[in-house]
């Protein structure tokens, strides 16, 4: 079958379509009905069905797979490496959930983990699913009050930790800020399981914190069977970032989400039982949930945990994992290329890397320098993909399972089979032409997988996403993009990172591709700036290949103006930056985003507000010198 006809069919006949998918998971009782969307723009998936993301993930490969590898825990910061096979990783689990049980955890509580990547977050969170109870994964790298809104919205009986992570050789410590956390929370959570990785000193608050050490012990033979969930039941909470402030409680359901992870690892991600998956990203984001955890194991593949950076020892350890495991398939972000692309390419070239098919990137737009670049060195498929964590799997991406079609520079690719994605005029509601700039938008249904609501606050689930358009109710994806006319999307941007400068709106992604084609740029952050006479003007930070270039004030005079004729050239006078500074770093938090509204804020002379996930602070500090010469 075609893509384009296996594509129709999920839009045409979505019932039929995802009753052929739902094969791909086991079921322990028939759903009733494929689709309920009486009340829209909720969805129900597998209405009626009873089935377990744990059983699936872990328990259905025991009879064909139990010695097999299931979970390679691998730490570069603490040299320590570690399998488990299907059979060990089901002991594991039922270890976790029997402490749960046993802390007084039921079906339907919440289950807070914040925790660095190792293996006993991957047991925690299978637990929770195995046992009915919701987990929250929030992100290590988030402080106390973060950490505490998180609490106060979820709830948790129990909050599993650790006494600290490592990063870049040094400790980075869990526990304080998880104390400061629950001082500062109105939810007070009861328990407090701890694992303690001897990295820093613990204070246990008696009556509250328990040793996961202690208990296991305790549990080594716990057989605690599956609690068989209805599809729609909820599986966790994932927070992401809102407009208002307030994170949003991103409500995934059970059913679904099983049969979206199951059907993206066979038709985009290509992944066969006995293979081995590498996603570097973290648990604390969705990447982690669906591309860490659940898909690859639900896949039957061994999935790869990693703690560390992509440099440390140096810049080839990611590839002696993919030779030594003979990983398959590898998804990373773009940033972790570029900052790979920064080392000598003998580090890679020393590997042998001929296990890997593909590698899949996401999570920002890919540019085409890095693209071209890192195919050309492992000589293996680029496959970019494009989603939200509201979303849980790719909304855009080519499905080489199905048709191997080409891919394009700078696209993530072609709308995924369940996705209904149009190209909106934020102004009239009306489908954009071809190549002509528009809102991404989505009509209901959403595919399985996707979320279900914002936990406990529907109307913030229906204002926030399906109300921005006013001639039809539509989910917004808040980012700009095109669609050529051979079906292949380009995102521009965030619609909220929009620049208005004279009233010309301007996305922040399109020029900073404009900036990046030049050939002595390295990486680039363009933010909108306040400006009395035009509202806004565009201020651009660029990381030079060679910094001596603009080693005098004189040099990077004459490097910037260069710069800005490459940008009038390419988009016109309009979106010409007013300034481009050179600086040796930019603000990332540690997932390697850019801190974009940090930039922003110090460029107006505001408080840069919560930093808590900045990689390297001393980077706001070279902004901050640069606005002064």
């Amino acid at each position: 079958m075609s893509y384009a006809a296996f594509y129709q069919e999920s839009i045409q006949h979505p019932d039929t379509f995802w009753d052929g998918e739902a094969k791909l998971i086991d079921w322990h009782t028939p759903y009733t009905q494929v689709l309920d969307q009486s009340r829209p723009p909720f969805a129900k998936w597998y209405v009626g069905g009873e089935t377990n993301l744990c059983y699936n993930a872990v328990d259905r490969w025991l009879p064909t797979q139990a010695d097999k590898p299931a979970l390679i825990a691998i730490s570069t910061e603490t040299n320590t490496e570690k399998t488990y096979s299907f059979a060990e990783l089901h002991l594991e689990v039922q270890r976790m959930a029997a402490i749960m049980l046993d802390l007084g955890v039921k079906q339907g509580d919440r289950v807070l983990i914040y925790m660095p990547m190792v293996a006993e977050a991957a047991f925690a969170m299978l637990a929770c699913a195995r046992i009915g109870a919701v987990h929250s994964v929030v992100f290590g790298g988030f402080a106390s009050k973060s950490l505490a809104t998180r609490i106060d919205d979820a709830k948790p009986v129990l909050v599993v930790s650790a006494d600290a992570g490592m990063r870049g050789g040094k400790a980075v410590p869990y526990k304080p800020l998880l104390d400061e956390a629950i001082a500062l929370s109105a939810h007070k959570p009861e328990k407090v399981l701890l694992v303690n990785r001897a990295l820093d000193t613990m204070q246990f608050v008696a009556g509250r914190d328990v040793d996961y050490a202690a208990l296991r012990e305790q549990h080594l033979d716990a057989q605690v069977p599956v609690t068989w969930l209805e599809s729609n039941a909820i599986s966790y909470i994932l927070y992401t970032s809102g407009t208002t402030g307030n994170p949003k409680g991103v409500q995934r359901d059970v059913g679904g989400y099983a049969v979206a992870l199951a059907s993206s690892m066979k038709h985009i991600f290509c992944g066969n039982p006995g293979e081995t998956y590498f996603a570097t990203s973290d648990i604390g984001w969705v990447v982690g949930h669906s591309y860490i955890v659940y898909g690859p194991l639900i896949a039957g593949m061994a999935t790869i945990m990693y703690e560390g950076t992509p440099i440390r020892p140096d810049a080839g350890v990611w590839w002696s994992i993919v030779e030594k495991y003979k990983v398959t398939r590898m998804f990373s972000a773009p940033t972790a290329i570029r900052v790979l692309k920064k080392h000598p390419p003998e580090l890679m070239k020393k590997y042998d890397l001929s296990s890997l098919k593909a590698l899949y990137l996401a999570g920002e737009p890919l540019d085409e320098t890095t693209s071209s670049w890192i195919a050309s060195e492992l000589g293996v498929p680029i496959i970019d993909n494009y989603w939200q964590t509201e979303t849980g799997w790719p909304i855009m991406s080519i499905a080489r399972g199905i048709e191997d079609k080409a891919t394009r520079l700078g696209s993530p690719g072609i709308a995924m089979y369940g996705y209904n994605v149009s190209i909106i005029n934020e102004a009239t509601g009306a489908e954009c032409a071809p190549n002509e700039k528009g809102v991404v938008a989505i009509r209901g249904p959403l595919p399985p997988g996707c979320m279900q609501t914002v936990y406990g606050d529907d109307q913030r689930f229906v204002q926030t996403y399906w109300s921005n358009f006013a001639h039809e109710q539509l989910y917004s994806t808040f980012d700009w993009g095109i669609k050529d006319a051979d079906g292949y999307y380009f995102i521009l941007g965030r619609t909220d990172d929009v620049i208005n400068v004279a009233g010309h709106r301007l996305g922040t992604r399109e020029i900073e591709e404009s900036i990046s084609s030049h050939p002595q740029i390295s990486e680039v952050a363009v933010v909108g700036v306040e400006d009395k006479l035009k509202g806004q003007v565009a201020v651009a930070f660029a990381i030079l290949k060679h910094p001596e270039l603009a080693a005098t004030p004189e040099a990077a005079k004459i490097l910037e103006a260069e710069v800005m004729a490459v940008v009038d050239k390419q988009l016109g006078a309009v979106a010409r930056p007013s300034r481009v500074h050179f600086v040796p770093m930019l603000p990332k938090t540690r997932s390697g985003k850019l801190l974009r509204r940090a930039i922003q804020a110090i460029c107006e002379g505001r408080d840069a507000g919560d930093l808590t996930t900045i990689e390297d602070p001393t980077s706001l500090q070279q902004i901050k010198a640069a606005l002064v010469v």
